[in-house]
């Protein structure tokens, strides 16, 4: 199961950066829970179900005009967990600022499918989160 976790990881990723929010849904439970690198903007909490990441694309698309997760590496973390240490590549609606910075990803699987998504924008935040440093 770990292979199909590691490949539903990059599928999911792919369909953020396309903002196809059908094709996220097919990868991820009714009730998923996706956490934010900036949850501010959110209200601080989690984004939920499909009402919680269609909200999450459509800020993503209101604030930036380009943003895309670059996953760099891929890690199995047994159970199921899949860790993704990647970079946001991003130029910023409106005032054309660009954006290259670390981020890290723990995707939390249930059933075979998405059922929360931690992020973060430091990899050292995301290994520690992950039990894998400090």
């Amino acid at each position: 199961m770990s292979q199909a976790n590691l490949e539903i990881a990059k599928r999911v990723i792919d369909a953020f950066n396309r903002r196809d929010v059908d094709a996220i849904l097919e990868f991820v439970n009714q009730d998923v829970e996706w956490f934010p690198a900036m949850p501010v903007t959110f209200g601080g909490g989690a984004l939920r179900g499909r009402e919680g990441i269609e909200s999450y694309i459509r800020e993503v698309s209101d604030t930036w005009e380009e943003y895309r997760v670059v996953g760099q590496d891929f890690r199995d973390l047994g159970g199921e967990e899949v860790l993704v240490l990647s970079r946001i590549e991003g130029r910023g609606a409106g005032s054309g600022g660009l954006v290259d910075a670390a981020m890290g990803q723990i995707f939390d699987f249930r059933d075979g499918k998405i059922a929360r998504v931690r992020t973060y924008l430091d990899h050292g935040e995301a290994l520690k989160a992950a039990g894998l440093a400090g």
